[in-house]
């Protein structure tokens, strides 16, 4: 698995398996929750797209693509809390450094 993919199971928060050196065999305890969250958010963007279709007025858009945006925002705080209880926990006991410079990175890109 490259390393694209790799973080995009984590930002995701699919259960995978690391490397021998990165292993840390466990599931991700709210991947219901986060895969209900962004069936919810998919459906919420889509009526936003109806409504650019059907010519809404423009602030009414803007309204509801800010509830989308807080969705995410919100659904990624609960893959990255779930991540650290979890994931960080795992490899911090294991001496794995390099999961902690990729949370650091996930970070970095999910703040943009």
């Amino acid at each position: 698995m490259d390393q694209h993919e790799h973080e995009r199971l984590h930002a995701a928060g699919i259960p995978h398996e690391h490397g021998a050196s990165q292993e840390h065999g466990h599931t991700h305890a709210n991947t219901k929750a986060v895969i209900n969250r962004l069936s919810r958010a998919i459906g919420h963007l889509e009526s936003v797209k109806k409504m650019v279709e059907d010519g809404r007025d423009c602030p009414e858009v803007l309204i509801q693509l800010a509830a989308v945006r807080a969705a995410l925002t919100n659904t990624g705080k609960v893959i990255l809390k779930d991540h650290i209880e979890h994931c960080i926990v795992d490899a911090v006991e294991q001496g794995d450094e390099q999961a902690i410079r990729d949370l650091e990175r996930a970070i970095d890109q999910f703040m943009k």
